[in-house]
């Protein structure tokens, strides 16, 4: 599923107009962006949480040339699978 299926299914389900339904998607994503970006966790209940990783910087080697560089710092989402989400998939 990709965005453009979200937005479909959301028309679908609710009657709302193409247009709508792309800025409701589009909101949803732009506000847990936007959360993210300062650092706050999103948690949706029983589908998952996003939270944001700090990786302090360290020394590593260009594998090409051998020759030692610095890696700088860096933030990355992480996400974790809700227990629901999780009981979904692995349904037998």
């Amino acid at each position: 599923m990709n965005k453009s299926d979200l937005i479909e299914i959301l028309r679908q389900e609710t009657g709302l107009s193409l247009t709508k339904s792309e800025q409701v998607v589009e909101l949803f994503f732009d506000e847990m962006s936007k959360a993210l970006a300062a650092g706050d966790r999103v948690e949706i209940r029983g589908l998952c949480s996003i939270y944001v990783k700090k990786y302090e910087g360290y020394s590593g080697r260009n594998p090409k040339t051998g020759e030692p560089v610095r890696i700088p710092p860096k933030k990355l989402p992480f996400f974790k699978c809700g227990k629901e989400l999780m009981e979904r998939v692995d349904y037998k």
